[in-house]
């Protein structure tokens, strides 16, 4: 039995999932109603596989640059800890399908992507850590597991 956590992906039992997937964590209202609409993007399977961290820091920019091309609300998109994923972060936005296929365009650009944007000293804290390809190899593989990005167990 787990003891109860404050932070919502703590209290999920990892061993139980199976990725890709992506799975809302849980919405936040603020004071005016606006709603921020929390989303794990999973993409490696938990205490068995993780992102190398050129490729992950690599996708992390072309997914927070590009995603703002089809979605006006984005508020973040953030690596996870473990290196097995992203939480997507948007503004009054509750339609999944729609959030999908935000994510599905937005790694079709990775796939198009000449370049890591703003990879470079002035606008990165570690620009020397950034792999165009690592970052295209794992877009390839999330989108060739598109079907199954529903299913969380």
């Amino acid at each position: 039995m787990m003891t109860q956590m404050n932070v919502e992906s703590f209290n999920l039992d990892h061993t139980k999932v199976k990725a890709p997937y992506v799975r809302l964590v849980g919405v936040t209202e603020g004071a005016k109603g606006d709603k921020i609409y929390k989303y794990d993007l999973r993409i490696k399977q938990p205490n068995q596989e993780h992102m190398e961290m050129p490729a992950l820091h690599s996708l992390e920019h072309l997914m927070a640059e590009n995603s703002r091309n089809h979605h006006d609300r984005i508020v973040d998109i953030g690596p996870m800890g473990c290196q097995t994923g992203f939480y997507i972060a948007i503004l009054n936005d509750d339609d999944y399908e729609n959030i999908l296929d935000v994510i599905e365009k937005t790694l079709n650009d990775v796939l198009e992507a000449d370049e890591v944007p703003a990879c470079n000293e002035v606008q990165c804290g570690f620009a020397a850590s950034h792999s165009l390809e690592g970052a295209k190899e794992l877009a390839r593989e999330l989108l060739s597991k598109r079907n199954e990005w529903t299913e969380v167990f």
